[in-house]
C-alpha cells in the first residue's frame, strides 16, 4: 500500500507538471501572429499555424514531437499536433519557433533604433539593431574605437553602424566619450520595455594573458564600476582613458548597471579587447530573449 500511495504522489505531480507546462507553451503559442491554439486536456496542444510544413520540419529538426494532422480531416487543415515535453523540452520547442521570423514576440519585433546626436564638439549617427549578424559599418574618426565597436558588434551579434564628426584636431575625448552616449541612447530605445528578456548578462573573456569580465544589469538605474588597470597610458594614439568615457556615457544613457573588471593583463591592447568584447556578451546574454518568460517583465516591481 506505501508503494502505490508513492506511486499516486509521483503521477499526481506529473500530472500537474504537464498541465502547468501545457498552459504555459499554449500561452506562448497564442501570441504568435496567424496562430490559432485549439484547448485540450491531453499531453499535447493542437495549433493550426501559416505554414504546416515548414513549422513541421523546424521543430523536427529541432528534435521536437510533432505530427503534420492536416491529412487527417479537412478540419484539421495547416494543424500540428506538438506534444508536451519536460520544461527543458518546451524551452527547446519555443526557442526553434521563436526563431522564426513570424513568430518573433511581439515585445521583440523591430528592436532596433536610429538616432543623431549633435553638438557643438560632435555630430554622431548611431543605427542599432539588436537581433542582428553582427555587421558593423563604423567610421568614428578615432580607428582604435572602430576597432573595439567591431569587436562589440561582432560577438554582441548586433548590427551597428556609427558615423562621427568630432573636434578630433583637440583629442578623442568628446568623439568617444560622445559615441559611448549615442549607443547608448540608441540601445535604450531599442531594448523597448525589457519585457520577456534575460536582464541580466555576465561574460569572461581572454585574450592570450589578458582576461576580462564585465557584468550587465538592464535595471533602468545607470550606474558604471570601473576597474581596468591599464599598463600603459597609449594605445597607438587612443588614450586608455577614453575607454572608461565610452563606457560611462554608455551606462549613463542606457540606463544599465555596468561592472567591467580586467582581472589581469599585461598588453594594453588585449586588456582593452576583452573589456570590449565581453562587454558585448553580456549584452546578447542580457538581451536574448526567454521563452520561459515570454510576456513577463524580470522584474518583481513590476518597473524598470
Amino acid at each position: 500500500m506505501p508503494v502505490l500511495l508513492e506511486h499516486e504522489a509521483l503521477l499526481a505531480e506529473q500530472a500537474a507538471t504537464l498541465c502547468r507546462e501545457r498552459a504555459r507553451v499554449s500561452t506562448a503559442l497564442a501570441t504568435m501572429r496567424r496562430v490559432d491554439v485549439f484547448p485540450t486536456q491531453a499531453n499535447f496542444v493542437l495549433v493550426r499555424v501559416p505554414d504546416a510544413p515548414h513549422w513541421f520540419a523546424t521543430l523536427r529538426d529541432a528534435g521536437i514531437l510533432v505530427k503534420n494532422v492536416a491529412a487527417w480531416h479537412p478540419l484539421l487543415a495547416n494543424c500540428l499536433r506538438i506534444t508536451i515535453g519536460t520544461p527543458a523540452e518546451n524551452d527547446a520547442l519555443l526557442a526553434a519557433l521563436y526563431a522564426l521570423p513570424m513568430n518573433a514576440p511581439a515585445e521583440f519585433a523591430n528592436r532596433t533604433a536610429s538616432l543623431e546626436r549633435n553638438t557643438r564638439e560632435t555630430r554622431i549617427a548611431v543605427e542599432l539593431n539588436l537581433d542582428g549578424t553582427g555587421r558593423a559599418e563604423l567610421a568614428t574618426g578615432v580607428p582604435f574605437l572602430d576597432h573595439m565597436l567591431d569587436q562589440v558588434a561582432r560577438h554582441g551579434m548586433l548590427d551597428l553602424t556609427v558615423r562621427a564628426a568630432g573636434d578630433l584636431h583637440i583629442d578623442g575625448h568628446h568623439t568617444v566619450e560622445d559615441v559611448g552616449i549615442t549607443i547608448g541612447q540608441a540601445f535604450k530605445a531599442a531594448v523597448g520595455d525589457k519585457v520577456g528578456i534575460v536582464r541580466y548578462g555576465y561574460a569572461y573573456v581572454p585574450l592570450d594573458e589578458a582576461l576580462s569580465r564585465v557584468v550587465v544589469d538592464l535595471s533602468g538605474r545607470p550606474g558604471l564600476e570601473f576597474h581596468v588597470p591599464f599598463t600603459r597610458a597609449m594605445i597607438g594614439t587612443f588614450d586608455v582613458d577614453l575607454t572608461h568615457e565610452f563606457f560611462q556615457g554608455f551606462a549613463n544613457h542606457a540606463q544599465v548597471t555596468l561592472h567591467v573588471d580586467n582581472l589581469r593583463g599585461d598588453n594594453a591592447h588585449h586588456q582593452a579587447e576583452t573589456v570590449f568584447k565581453a562587454f558585448a556578451r553580456a549584452l546578447r546574454m542580457a538581451c536574448t530573449r526567454d521563452p520561459r518568460a515570454a510576456g513577463v517583465l524580470p522584474s518583481t516591481k513590476g518597473a524598470l
